[in-house]
């Protein structure tokens, strides 16, 4: 996988702001929530901009990624299949063997409280080296 340049990162929260703006309406105004709450989980969190123009965010591995489309914004957790969820906080891509997502749509709000232990669980992970579950195939 290519590494995100530092330059790259000095720019990703600019980026970021940038992408907030141009969605704007429920939208822009949700994945502003949500990268609020990463960050208030984790003060030490890197945001990155990749793939062209997917908003990351870091802590010695990918958290999550924060996506929108016309009817949703989806939080994809890079290792959301070996995170524990009691909260029942994601609802997409459970089928998958690493990721899992939350999907949010216009009215929906995400309980705070739960989403951030979600963020430091996936960071725990990440820190710890353990490697993803997959789900036996």
């Amino acid at each position: 996988m290519k590494k995100t340049s530092a330059v790259d990162d000095a720019l990703a929260p600019e980026l970021i702001d940038k992408k907030i703006a141009e969605l704007g309406g429920w939208r822009g105004k949700t994945l502003s929530r949500m990268r609020k709450l990463v960050r208030d989980a984790d003060p030490e969190v890197v945001e990155q901009w990749k793939w062209m123009g997917t908003p990351v965010w870091s802590h010695d591995g990918i958290i999550c990624t924060g996506e929108s489309y016309k009817s949703v914004v989806k939080l994809t957790f890079a290792k959301g299949a070996s995170l524990k969820d009691p909260a029942k906080l994601f609802n997409s891509s459970l089928d998958g063997n690493t990721r899992r997502a939350i999907d949010i749509h216009e009215g929906e709000e995400i309980d705070s409280v739960a989403f951030k232990a979600l963020v430091g669980e996936a960071i725990a992970l990440n820190v710890s080296g353990v490697k993803a579950k997959k789900k036996p195939g």
